[in-house]
């Protein structure tokens, strides 16, 4: 998808609004959106993701990732192989009983080591990154002694120890 013909288009409109306003303005418009074309792009993709994401939150056995090629986004559609249609894919694992279009976008930041094992761990599981992330966090949030109420393995601030000690 070409993002050039969307930002001409928002350069034409600039242009079209302050024909009248004479030289001095124009040449201003002219600054002001060379200057904003790459907040433009960036809010065009934002779009396309949150689309997609939304999209997908529909779809059964399908996600739909907005991926940058030579600096245009593509998208991609990877299905979830082993799921009957019908399951919920994505944000719930199988059996979570937490199936909601609710989607919330994070932020992760990962080791450059640690992201080499995720995109290969998704590609051996023939899912996107998103999906496979997705899956691991609700398993482990599922798993037996996963999750927020998981006991503390130590002492913590304001533990305290009573009893007596020989030395």
């Amino acid at each position: 998808m070409d993002l050039n013909e969307y930002t001409e288009m928002l350069r034409r409109e600039v242009a079209s609004v302050t024909r009248f306003g004479g030289e001095e303005l124009t040449r201003t418009a002219e600054m002001l959106t060379d200057a904003m074309e790459s907040s433009v792009r960036l809010t065009l993709l934002e779009v396309l993701s949150a689309a997609a994401a939304e999209i997908t939150t529909r779809l059964d056995g399908a996600v739909i990732d907005v991926r940058l090629s030579g600096g245009e986004p593509e998208f991609v559609v990877s299905t979830t192989p082993g799921e009957p249609a019908g399951e919920p894919s994505g944000p719930a694992s199988p059996g979570s009983g937490d199936v909601s279009d609710d989607m919330t976008r994070i932020t992760l930041r990962l080791s450059g080591p640690l992201k080499t094992k995720v995109d290969a761990a998704a590609a051996a599981a023939g899912l996107s990154v998103n999906a496979w992330l997705v899956r691991a966090v609700s398993q482990a949030v599922d798993a037996p002694g996963g999750g927020p109420s998981r006991q503390r393995r130590g002492p913590g601030i304001g533990s305290r120890y009573t009893g007596y000690a020989r030395g």
